[in-house]
């Protein structure tokens, strides 16, 4: 089972307790406190509900991503996706020097 640390850092960030939480998925606290350590696994509708609570994405509570709200897909042009995905696959040297060459292009316009 994995465990859903993010959600436990959530709700003490939002310092909200976890019969609060239960309430609001309509569990009771044991359960809730379950999901936490892992010992249950999160139904995909309750992980929508806590997305949506702490207005973050699903990859961000899953722990695939650190970036907690996903960039709106409809308004960014494929062009700018790929630029998105390319940056987001840099080593953090790699983004510093992409940053200077970008700043040098926008000094030329």
């Amino acid at each position: 089972m994995a465990k859903y640390s993010r959600i436990r850092d959530l709700r003490e960030d939002s310092d909200k307790t976890q019969q609060e939480l239960a309430d609001y998925l309509g569990t009771s606290t044991q359960h809730y406190g379950k999901y936490e350590l892992g010992y249950a696994e999160i139904p995909f509708e309750r992980a929508i509900m806590l997305a949506k609570y702490y207005n973050v994405s699903l990859d961000y509570l899953a722990g695939l991503t650190n970036v907690k709200r996903p960039l709106p897909r409809e308004n960014i042009s494929e062009e700018e996706w790929k630029l998105i995905e390319t940056v987001r696959s840099l080593n953090e040297s790699e983004k510093s020097k992409l940053l200077t060459i970008a700043e040098l292009i926008s000094e030329c316009k």
